[in-house]
């Protein structure tokens, strides 16, 4: 039976303050971290969770981290980094650093939220020489960006876990849910930072074509803001310009 997944956007990153795009893979803020054991101490499946994923991107890597800090220790639960799941524009803040910068830098930045986390349960052999080339599947195009996040779903769908935790971006997790449909700049759901939604896979799903649903009680139908914040809009903005 395929997953059951909980996605969830990364906290307050450097960049998410007056857009700072030059950043390059910036880290959470305080309040970034903030919010991530406001979302450990609401998160209700945490004990379900049976391996962590999340971008090999700062932010996300922290996030994962912070929030699930207690289970990577006492569970020494598996946590892998994912390519596929980065953020998808072309900008410095969603640029990742080379492959042994990333798996050098990952340990320290889990350390710091769950000291007593076993490094041996990272799987970092996902992160390879062309993840941050942002060329290929990992291009800012919106053909590249939908191929991705296809891919992405029959990885997950073919998981043998019944529980993922899946840590990601603002503007890459529409694309992975596959809602464009609606997407109006003014009114869209979007995803505020530490927001996390439960999702099932569809009935017709299978390894060749696998799609969600959302599921549950989840935070984003209690209470979905107005619209996207403005760095989320200026990402779909590249993409849809590089994919003219």
């Amino acid at each position: 039976m395929p997953p059951t997944l909980y996605l969830i956007r990364h906290g307050q990153g450097e960049h998410n303050i007056n857009n700072a795009h030059h950043l390059r893979d910036p880290l959470l803020t305080t309040t970034g971290k903030d919010q991530c054991l406001q979302l450990r101490s609401e998160f209700p499946f945490a004990k379900d969770v049976s391996v962590l994923l999340a971008s090999p991107l700062q932010r996300t890597i922290q996030t994962a981290a912070w929030t699930f800090g207690p289970e990577l220790e006492s569970r020494q639960l598996p946590f892998i980094l994912v390519p596929n799941a980065q953020e998808i524009s072309g900008f410095q803040c969603d640029m990742g650093w080379d492959e042994e910068y990333v798996k050098a830098k990952a340990p320290d930045l889990i350390l710091q939220a769950a000291p007593t986390f076993d490094e041996r349960n990272l799987d970092t052999a996902l992160v390879n020489g062309k993840w941050n080339s942002k060329t290929g599947i990992y291009a800012p195009t919106l053909p590249a960006v939908r191929r991705r996040a296809a891919e992405l779903r029959r990885w997950l769908w073919s998981r043998p876990e019944k529980h993922i935790a899946l840590v990601t971006h603002g503007g890459f997790l529409h694309y992975l849910m596959e809602d464009w449909a609606t997407y109006d700049k003014a009114h869209s759901t979007g995803w505020r930072n530490c927001e996390w939604r439960q999702f099932e896979f569809t009935e017709d799903s299978k390894a060749e074509d696998a799609h969600l649903t959302e599921v549950g009680n989840t935070q984003a139908k209690k209470n979905r803001p107005a619209g996207l914040d403005a760095h989320v809009i200026h990402e779909i903005e590249e993409v849809e310009k590089a994919s003219v």
